[in-house]
């Protein structure tokens, strides 16, 4: 029995196919930083100091005349130290998805500016929205 040399393969080995897919992230705006995602924690993150009492009296862990005094006095002391946090916030995240990327650098954030309007505009929407909603529930607390 003699040994037959083996043939070449027709079908290209997984390394090949892996270097010539795209990565899915990469294909979404520009960079594919979760924008979405990153703008509506922030938002979140900096009306902590409303959203916090808010919740806390819609679940009945507290009443809605204490939550309401809990976000008056976080709201008016604090309210600075709640939108820092916020900002740095999405400052680690936007970090943190261009490392991923292995993007953070200057040319990165310049091809991903585009992405970083988004995160700015649906933070300052999530942030307005919440304002107004917890505005709207604690003028019905109140009453």
């Amino acid at each position: 029995m003699s040994a037959q040399p083996s043939k070449p393969s027709s079908s290209p080995d997984l390394m090949s196919v892996a270097m010539a897919t795209p990565d899915p992230g990469m294909q979404r705006e520009g960079l594919g930083l979760p924008a979405l995602r990153i703008g509506l924690v922030g938002g979140l993150t900096a009306m902590l100091c409303c959203v916090g009492p808010t919740l806390l009296a819609m679940v009945g862990v507290a009443s809605a005349a204490t939550a309401y005094a809990w976000a008056e006095t976080l709201y008016g002391s604090f309210a600075w130290a709640f939108r820092v946090f916020g900002f740095i916030v999405v400052s680690a995240l936007v970090v943190v998805a261009l490392r991923r990327r292995h993007r953070c650098t200057l040319r990165g954030l310049r091809a991903a500016r585009r992405s970083l309007l988004v995160v700015v505009l649906i933070g300052g929407v999530t942030y307005g929205a919440l304002d107004a909603l917890t505005t709207w529930l604690g003028g019905v607390a109140v009453r």
